[in-house]
């Protein structure tokens, strides 16, 4: 009786025939009629939706490494910071310990506005203790942001204060900034650092743009490291700034998308800037999109270490629940034809993630002589023909290599534990008066402060309180490192200006030393758009049965 019950009831979760169904493709009847069954005849309660969730998981996993299924809190979290802004209490702050620290308010933004200082504590969020009980980021981000126009109560500790100091805040909309750090380096030469590519990331570039303009710029060092991307449309209206009409600046093709072009209007502004572009292997998709660009039509001189080689095109899709499932349906190319997408084989994602693990182990961050380039992907530039290289990622005309020599494991283990920002806020709390009055501006603060031996020796006490032991030889070997490092945080949290960090650290940034030595030296830079970089043919691997992009 049982097995014809069985029978009976699967027949019908199994034989769903209705017009609908049968213009269905086989493929797709087949995986309703499961999920079906599942939901109706498994022997245990099943969540349905977890069902279907895991499903699509499954399904793009056996893909490639970028198409993925985010449910409706982690699709919030992956598009607010491409957005330009999102409703908060407006205040930057950082973890000392288990304390929150308010490191700068954002000017004219709530916090400011009732009261809240740079170095203030906050030890309650609406009456729930947040300091002292190892809360992650996330949860205190959480408790802080919420719509905007409703209310936030805040208790903090302030120092010189006796009793905690309440403040009720209402939330507003709070700018997130895609300009890390612009500022003159001389008289001549603009320096603009991009982190991400939003939905406002053109207009800022533009308004830095102009600003520095101002300050006499005549050329500009675009500093692209470490900027993972973001929107297509952000990459093109910046690439539309610096081409002239009619230059292909990206093209998108897929087995199911036709080839799809984007090309400058002509009204771009900056058409004659002189311009390097600094990239490294974090530099990925809209970031590779802009480089690849400026590359390919000789526009400006690449500088840095071979980009992480993402250009596969997601779409979206969004479902009603707020989940969204980002597919890929087609490959960036840049204007002479190369992939920017890195090889892959499908469903091996761990393998993908630790390709820049592997390039590190083979030495192409370090040694020019490690990097082997397979003589099938060589392309040539549109306006000068000279050779650049494809086979994922872009390579740059001038390579620079990573800096270990100031490495060390005793500094590694500084700043695994925190040692180094927990003393930047440590001794801006003490000294924040003193430095600001003595200290005018970052630029003063920059010439005139150093990070003195007496400094340091309470820096080396913090962490041997946290069971780090003092290493003279290797000490000796991160010192200066360690100084500038200390230096810029103690400036980024004394100014309150993002920017400060960016100023003091750049005096020692290999790669932008490279890029203003190249820019410096006209007769270098126009013979790089020119000819190219002869060092990378001695490079080249032959190999007869790779394929071309």
């Amino acid at each position: 009786m049982k097995k014809i019950l069985f029978a009976v009831t699967m027949g019908l979760a199994l034989s769903l025939t209705t017009t609908a169904q049968r213009s269905m493709p086989q493929a797709m009847q087949k995986l309703l009629n499961a999920e079906y069954a599942i939901s109706s005849l498994y022997v245990d309660t099943v969540n349905e939706d977890k069902l279907v969730e895991d499903a699509i998981k499954g399904m793009l996993e056996n893909l490639d490494p970028h198409s993925s299924y985010t449910d409706a809190k982690e699709t919030k979290e992956l598009e607010e910071p491409l957005q330009g802004e999102f409703s908060g209490v407006g205040i930057q702050f950082n973890m000392n310990k288990d304390t929150l620290y308010v490191i700068q308010t954002v000017p004219g933004g709530p916090s400011e506005r009732v009261g809240v200082l740079a170095g203030d504590r906050i030890i309650y969020v609406n009456d729930t203790v947040i300091a002292g009980v190892k809360m992650k980021n996330s949860d205190i981000q959480k408790r802080l942001r919420g719509k905007k126009g409703t209310n936030v109560t805040i208790k903090v500790k302030r120092p010189g204060v006796k009793d905690l100091i309440t403040f009720r805040i209402t939330r507003d909309n709070i700018p997130l900034h895609s300009i890390d750090a612009q500022y003159m380096l001389d008289e001549r030469t603009g320096y603009l650092r991009i982190s991400r590519f939003g939905a406002k990331t053109h207009e800022e570039m533009m308004d830095a743009l102009k600003e520095l303009k101002k300050q006499g710029m005549t050329q500009l060092i675009m500093d692209l490291n470490d900027n993972g991307g973001g929107y297509l449309n952000a990459a093109i209206d910046m690439c539309n700034e610096f081409l002239d009409r009619g230059q292909l600046m990206v093209y998108t093709e897929g087995e199911n998308s036709p080839r799809n072009e984007a090309n400058a209007n002509g009204w771009g502004e900056h058409k004659d800037l002189h311009m390097v572009v600094m990239v490294n292997q974090y530099s990925a998709s809209a970031a590779e999109i802009f480089a690849g660009a400026m590359q390919d039509w000789d526009r400006a001189v690449i500088v840095g270490r071979r980009t992480f080689g993402k250009g596969l095109v997601q779409r979206p899709f969004k479902f009603e629940d707020g989940s969204m499932m980002r597919l890929t349906v087609a490959r960036y190319y840049t204007p002479s034809g190369r992939c920017i997408q890195k090889p892959y084989n499908r469903g091996d994602k761990k393998a993908y993630e630790k390709e820049l693990l592997d390039r590190a182990n083979e030495g192409e961050f370090y040694c020019l002589d490690s990097i082997q380039i397979n003589d099938t992907v060589r392309y040539t530039t549109r306006l000068n023909h000279r050779t650049i290289y494809g086979g994922g990622g872009v390579m740059p005309d001038v390579f620079v290599p990573v800096d270990t020599s100031e490495y060390s494991t005793y500094y590694r283990d500084l700043t695994a534990k925190g040692i180094i920002n927990q003393y930047a806020i440590k001794y801006v709390d003490k000294n924040r008066k003193a430095i600001a009055k003595q200290f005018k501006t970052v630029k003063d603060f920059d010439r005139g402060f150093t990070v003195s031996d007496e400094m340091m020796k309470d820096f080396i006490a913090m962490g041997e309180n946290d069971s780090i032991k003092y290493d003279e030889e290797k000490y000796r070997t991160s010192e200066r490192l360690l100084k500038d490092i200390i230096k810029g945080l103690i400036a980024r949290d004394t100014y309150g200006d993002q920017s400060a960090y960016s100023v003091i650290i750049n005096h020692r940034n290999h790669d932008l030393q490279a890029a203003y030595e190249v820019l410096n030296d006209r007769e270098r830079y126009d013979r790089l758009l020119r000819e190219g970089n002869p060092e990378y043919e001695r490079l080249i691997k032959h190999d007869t049965t790779a394929k071309k992009d």
